[in-house]
């Protein structure tokens, strides 16, 4: 019997009352499915729901098949050995025993039929671009990145028949994506996959867009899905004005019906003031008058609420996907200024910066290089989280530091509420209308931060370093783009674009890096070297 993931009824609410889904029926079979849709849609969500980490409010999910899930934030114990974090330690230790003459029944019963799983878990490293990591080694030895292949490859080990991805890119060098590309690729069960990486979107068999608690299939991988929405959009743009069209023309119908029937009515009146017709005659003709006039008058507003109906419904069909807007002067850096110096500067784990590097003005600099080669404790450094082991930091202009792990949220306190943390001398109208600019307007700008989706959580934590006071003259991002859908991405490029001051992104994601005018490249490998952006990646 072939896997599948059955969701009937679906319906689940946060505990402060916020709902998600509401009677959704949603089906997954073989092949690879791309989940698609605004940031707060629900994606994560529904993946939680199906892997049994979530107990929906009502309905049921059904699915044939082991399950195997990749989270959105990968955190292992830095304590673990690797053979513990894929899940073979007690077999690798049975055969181990074995091999030494152990014949012990228990080592056997732990072994079961799994004689190969070291070698099975050595090629899947090797697979993964893992192979350099022994099954002996610590986690708190291995980078960011390959803790998430390392995750993955416990999932693969395990052969689910269907395996959830939530955002697998994030935290990703290049390298490490086209890896994980290849074992997308490779993978012969039921594959739903939450991302913003176009390149593995594309690798898909069909997209599952989920809006507004319902979701719409589209055929072929992430490019096909643009062309056709894009060709959907433009249909719905020309009904929206069709519509409006039709509802001016059943306005202007209605008003010039209401202005003949009062001409009509007057002209009546004073055929009954003059009395030129019996009275009889003259009150039936009223009658049938007034008749009419209210069957035409009801024709006529009918009409125009039904046209009123057709715009409203042309309307919705017309994807709105905000966009973030800055207005925010005192970040602006005047060309030439100093605003960071570092000088021989060794960091913690190894990477250096030889000599000195100076950032003037508002430049904007790319920080890129592969997994565990230093980006964030370089940026750490120069915020003044971490020590450097020798050498100097200097920011001459206030700076903020936005991490991957957007920890400078508060998960207790409300969206507003962080931001007035940064901001404690605006009034609460300020920082609400300054909120509003970043899409948390009315009761969003109450939400608790712990009940954000990634996306919002990210505009949140860029909305608090943003409107910070003092105002940054000098933004660091680590890896901004993880957790975003399109439309998100796209919102962060335009308010990056409004922004005045200079920027440091340590990012691998090279379109959106393209996208925010990077002038300056800067590679990390062992020592800071200015690289070119047709030699990256």
């Amino acid at each position: 019997m072939s896997s599948s993931i059955t969701c009937t009824s679906l319906s689940f609410t946060w505990p402060d009352g916020t709902p998600v889904f509401e009677g959704l029926d949603v089906a997954f079979g073989p092949g690879r499915t791309g989940l698609v849709g605004v940031n707060g849609s629900g994606k994560s969500t529904l993946l939680k729901l199906i892997a049994g980490e979530l107990t929906p409010a009502d309905g049921t999910v059904r699915i044939t098949g082991e399950v195997g899930r990749l989270p959105q934030n990968v955190t292992l114990d830095t304590r673990l050995r690797v053979d513990e974090a894929l899940g073979i330690a007690a077999q690798r230790a049975a055969l181990h025993a074995i091999e030494a003459g152990d014949v012990t029944e228990e080592h056997f019963e732990t072994v079961g039929d799994d004689w190969d799983v070291e070698e099975r878990a050595l090629a899947t490293l090797g697979e993964l671009g893992l192979g350099h990591i022994e099954l002996d080694r610590t986690i708190g030895e291995v980078s960011g990145g390959e803790s998430v292949l390392l995750r993955l490859a416990a999932l693969l080990l395990r052969r689910p028949d269907v395996l959830l991805l939530d955002e697998p890119t994030n935290n990703l060098d290049l390298y490490a994506r086209r890896r994980l590309y290849a074992a997308v690729s490779a993978y012969p069960g039921v594959l739903v996959v939450v991302s913003h990486d176009r390149e593995l979107l594309d690798l898909v068999d069909q997209i599952a867009d989920l809006r507004s608690g319902e979701v719409t299939w589209y055929g072929g991988n992430f490019s096909a899905y643009e062309q056709a929405l894009a060709t959907e959009q433009e249909a719905a743009e020309r009904m929206v004005r069709a519509a409006e069209a039709d509802y001016r023309k059943q306005k202007r119908e209605l008003a010039d019906a209401q202005v003949k029937l009062a001409r009509r009515k007057r002209y009546g009146q004073k055929m009954w003031d003059q009395k030129r017709e019996p009275k009889i005659v003259m009150g039936a003709r009223k009658r049938a008058a007034q008749e009419s006039a209210g069957k035409h008058r009801i024709m006529h507003e009918e009409r125009l609420t039904e046209a009123k109906e057709r715009l409203d419904d042309a309307v919705d069909a017309v994807r709105d996907d905000d966009e973030i807007r800055v207005d925010l002067p005192f970040t602006a850096v005047p060309a030439g200024r100093g605003v960071l110096t570092l000088m021989d500067l060794e960091l913690a784990y190894g990477a250096r910066v030889a000599g000195g590097l100076d950032l003037r003005g508002p430049e904007r600099v790319a920080l890129i290089g592969r997994n565990g080669a230093g980006k964030t404790t370089l940026l750490r450094t120069i915020a003044g989280e971490l020590e450097p082991v020798s050498g100097e930091v200097h920011a001459h202009v206030p700076l903020r530091f936005l991490p991957q792990r957007l920890d400078v949220l508060d998960d207790e306190l409300s969206v507003a509420e962080n931001v007035a943390r940064f901001a404690p001398g605006a009034t609460n109208n300020r920082v609400r209308a300054r909120l509003a600019r970043f899409l948390f307007r009315g009761a969003r700008a109450d939400q608790k931060a712990a009940t954000l989706s990634g996306g919002e959580r990210f505009r949140a934590a860029l909305a608090a370093l943003m409107l910070a006071e003092p105002a940054p003259q000098l933004l660091m991002l680590d890896e901004p783009t993880n957790n975003l859908d399109m439309a998100s991405v796209r919102q962060l490029t335009s308010a990056l674009e409004s922004y005045e001051g200079a920027l440091i992104v340590a990012s691998h994601d090279l379109p959106f890096l393209e996208s925010i005018g990077i002038a300056r490249w800067l590679l990390l490998d062992g020592e800071l070297q200015e690289t070119a952006p047709e030699e990256v990646g």
